[in-house]
């Protein structure tokens, strides 16, 4: 059953997060399957991420930025930029500035991309109030060419912003990569693997924490592609917006 978007503004307020399966996601969020699906191969194109500290060299990844006026129906791409996060969200590379490649112009200026993160943000902005959105849009590609992959290498962990979208593009020949979910003010929580591509996570980001377990290669070229948004009512994360 897909779930009305009345119906998804409530699990999003009252649980923290919400898991839509890919038709689910193309139903309540307008999404066109098949341009995204034209679009996955750009995973292919990903470049190493050269700022893992704990010496792996499992994940590839491209980054790209916009502002959206969610009740204007606007999104822009803006310029460039490094991403950054204090260490009190992510202990592990917090307090570093990491410029990593932009997203490749043909799939930033994509309708299918820039609908997807139109909607996503729509969305959000209906479970909370806001003038704009910023936003961090990250390709990870997280692959077992040299053993253990890991997608959240720093753990549980909160991003901090107000909402994240976690889509799953794709994974082949690989165990492992259980999501989980808890309340970051208690115990519970739920896990589940995302197997289905376009499948998603929406995240409160205030309310929940958030991981990925390891993924061990089943065969040859064994790889998990997604896409994480992140969506900032107060500006983009950067060392004069850290927290006190």
């Amino acid at each position: 059953m897909t779930p009305d978007r009345s119906g998804l503004r409530a699990q999003l307020a009252e649980a923290g997060y919400a898991l839509l399966p890919a038709a689910s996601a193309r139903a309540t969020l307008q999404l066109d399957l098949a341009a995204l699906d034209a679009l996955r191969d750009s995973w292919e194109r990903l470049p190493r991420d050269a700022y893992l500290r704990d010496g792996g060299n499992y994940r590839a990844r491209r980054h790209g930025c916009f502002v959206q006026t969610p009740a204007a129906g606007l999104l822009e791409a803006v310029p460039h930029r490094p991403h950054w996060q204090p260490t009190s969200y992510n202990a592990l590379h917090g307090g570093l500035t990491r410029w990593f490649e932009p997203v490749e112009p043909a799939v930033m200026s994509a309708p299918a991309w820039r609908q997807l993160l139109r909607s996503v943000g729509e969305l959000f902005a209906e479970v909370r109030a806001v003038a704009r959105w910023f936003i961090e849009a990250h390709q990870f590609r997280i692959d077992t060419a040299s053993g253990i992959g890991r997608p959240t290498p720093e753990g549980a962990h909160r991003d901090g912003v107000d909402f994240v979208a976690v889509i799953l593009v794709g994974r082949r020949n690989i165990l492992g990569g259980e999501t989980r979910v808890f309340d970051a003010r208690g115990a519970s929580g739920v896990r589940f693997t995302m197997q289905e591509p376009w499948s998603m996570l929406l995240l409160d980001d205030a309310r929940v924490i958030h991981e990925t377990t390891p993924i061990q290669g089943q065969g040859k070229d064994g790889v998990r592609d997604t896409l994480v948004l992140t969506y900032r009512e107060g500006g983009f994360q950067e060392p004069d917006t850290a927290p006190a």
